[in-house]
């Protein structure tokens, strides 16, 4: 049985942005990935966003690098390509190892977000994300070019659920039981 319902139906991917309609739904779907590594414990992998709103923020500013789909990215084995895409670009590091579909959560908005795992590890001292290209302030008309994430940085498991944003602590608790199962 597939860990998702298939597309255009009420369980639709949430990670990658691919816009689907169904009769009473529309939802953005966003794949990513959770990068691990082993030290005395898991490790994991957060991006910091970027630009001015969040400059100043640390907690519930983190996330893992993930992005939208485009329209034709629908199947699970596209989303996965999805989260490669989004994970490079946002870390500049091309993600290898074994990948394991681990949870597809749900934002308060209907947003979905497909999450695959591996282990891996980075020299942060090379991260670098794509800009992206924003209004702000906000209602402004001013448009500015930031880093879609400005650092990257390796937490131990319960310092990354006080920095990662409240919607993303369901990846982590799913992370967290794979983990105990993996390890043991």
């Amino acid at each position: 049985m597939s860990p998702i319902a298939p597309l255009g139906t009420a369980m639709s991917p949430q990670t990658p942005s691919v816009r689907i309609s169904t009769p009473d739904l529309m939802a953005v779907i966003s794949a990513g990935l959770l990068m691990y590594r082993m030290r005395s414990g898991p490790e994991i992998l957060l991006a910091h966003y970027g630009g001015p709103y969040w400059i100043k923020k640390d907690k519930g500013a983190w996330g893992i690098p993930k992005g939208q789909a485009e329209s034709g990215e629908k199947s699970l084995e596209d989303l996965l390509q999805v989260a490669k895409r989004e994970f490079e670009e946002e870390t500049s590091f091309e993600p290898r190892g074994d990948f394991e579909y681990l949870t597809t959560i749900e934002r308060s908005d209907g947003k979905k977000v497909h999450v695959w795992v591996f282990e891996g590890d980075a020299d942060l001292s090379k991260f670098k994300s794509n800009t992206i290209v924003m209004e702000w302030p906000p209602r402004s008309g001013r448009k500015i070019e930031i880093p879609e994430v400005d650092k990257g940085a390796f937490f131990r498991l319960e310092e990354a659920k006080e920095k990662i944003i409240p919607y993303q602590l369901g990846i982590l608790a799913t992370f967290e039981e794979w983990i105990k199962k993996k390890v043991v």
